[in-house]
């Protein structure tokens, strides 16, 4: 696949042939038809996030198209449209069992623990927990545009919150 990658923290990116990523249990592989640029993408292309080691592609705020499904994975298929949080949670840790997600013990990053969206295709672990549907009325572009913001902010108020069409949510705060 074709996919920008960086070999040193703060050199010159370059769009290069690297393999395809793979779904191994539990997992979905992305087509990815959208990516965004976020700020946390420079700090990672600067070497100020730990997790990253290079050669690395980075991105995270991505919507696409679920290209493949691993072993395990239930209620997802070929072809549904998605996005992903930037916190991607285990699903089975005390934090996640809680429902705190946001706080996973062994949380994933796309384009930081792992490969990421500023390529055709992206791995997005413990699908189950992290694939966030998108609406058919929603342009990949628009999504992706939304990013980490889109699918953390869902997460809490449908998830964790359990918000019904038709009830208000007032968020205070600042932020995404």
């Amino acid at each position: 696949m074709r996919a920008v990658i960086f070999d040193e923290f703060g050199a010159r990116p370059e769009v290069r042939d690297v393999p395809d990523p793979v779904a191994p249990p539990g997992s979905a592989v992305i087509r990815v038809e959208a990516t965004g640029l976020c700020r946390s993408d420079w700090h990672g292309w600067q070497g100020h996030d730990p997790d990253i080691r290079p050669p690395h592609v980075p991105g995270h705020e991505f919507a696409g198209v679920v290209s493949a499904v691993g072993a395990g994975v239930r209620g997802w298929r070929v072809g549904d449209r998605v996005t992903a949080p930037f916190v991607c949670a285990c699903g089975r840790c005390p934090a996640c069992l809680a429902g705190d997600q946001q706080v996973c013990e062994r949380q994933t990053q796309p384009g930081f623990t792992h490969w990421g969206s500023f390529a055709e295709y992206v791995a997005v672990h413990d699908a189950e927990v992290n694939l966030v549907r998108l609406p058919d009325d929603l342009d990949y572009p628009a999504a992706a545009a939304l990013g980490c913001r889109f699918a953390t902010a869902f997460r809490a108020v449908v998830g964790q919150g359990r918000v019904a069409a038709g009830e208000w949510v007032a968020v205070h705060g600042c932020g995404g």
